[in-house]
């Protein structure tokens, strides 16, 4: 067998959390079309059930699934495991929830579950993939924040300090990856329609924004999100009016900014 041949015709390996429905959807789509390997894991056994099911209708790809609770203690470990040694080509960090409400008044193990998914998780599981990047010269990692990663945010105030965390995470290291074949790129959508008002509410008020200006659709954002990735940006904040909002802070006064922000979320959930 020709060795040489066989390494070029391996399949490349994507792993994508968050994948049953939304972004991570699209994404999963995306990677499948480009022949992808992958592994998809989300909380949600019965939505990821459909989504290989969706995907497989349209692309001939390998699929396996995790059926993982990305906000417990030791997860990425769990997942990592689950590849039994296989070289990862692509990681897309996408999972994650918003919770409402005044930080004084928000339940504190539902806190804890935020605050391990988006910050603990996501570090780990890039930590964990990223030494073979680097051995191998190439791969790409896609942190998915937000355009609360630019201000403080009022009533939702762990939600935009983690999102701020995973831009600062990944700004960092791709400074840090230059030249190694490796790139980080931190996605930074505005509002967008998914299901994410519906697990910030928890069942409660606010299912859906009461402000419907500037939502994006799911596949343009994550179209745009996959082309950074694939160019190595290392910021992607898709839309003109979301990159205005993103640089708007520089200008305005923090306190000011962060007042704006809190009027916003009480009009999006005002009853």
């Amino acid at each position: 067998m020709n060795t040489q041949c066989f390494i070029k015709n391996k399949k490349k390996i994507a792993i994508v959390t968050g994948a049953a429905s939304g972004l991570g959807f699209e994404l999963a789509l995306l990677l499948a079309k480009d022949n992808y390997e992958l592994f998809l894991v989300d909380v949600d056994a019965t939505k990821l059930e459909g989504a290989k099911k969706d995907i497989e209708a349209q692309y001939a790809t390998s699929i396996q699934l995790l059926h993982k609770d990305l906000s417990k203690p030791n997860v990425s470990e769990e997942i990592f495991l689950a590849l039994e040694g296989k070289d990862v080509d692509v990681l897309i960090n996408n999972a994650g929830f918003g919770i409402f409400g005044s930080f004084n008044d928000t339940d504190w193990l539902r806190d804890i579950s935020m605050l391990n998914l988006h910050v603990l998780t996501t570090t780990h599981l890039t930590k964990l993939v990223l030494k073979g990047m680097v051995a191998r010269g190439s791969g790409k990692i896609l942190n998915m924040s937000s355009l609360a990663a630019f201000q403080p945010g009022p009533l939702m105030s762990l939600y935009y300090a983690t999102k701020a965390y995973i831009l600062s995470f990944s700004e960092a290291i791709a400074n840090e990856l230059k030249g190694t074949g490796v790139t980080v790129t931190c996605l930074c959508p505005g509002q967008t329609k998914t299901c994410f008002q519906e697990v910030v509410s928890n069942g409660a008020k606010a299912s859906e924004n009461k402000i419907k200006f500037n939502i994006a659709c799911p596949k343009q954002v994550a179209e745009y999100g996959y082309d950074a990735m694939k160019k190595g940006k290392v910021v992607a904040v898709p839309g003109n009016f979301n990159k205005f909002l993103s640089k708007l802070p520089r200008f305005v006064p923090r306190r000011t900014a962060t007042a704006i922000i809190r009027k916003i979320q009480e009009k999006n959930r005002d009853n």
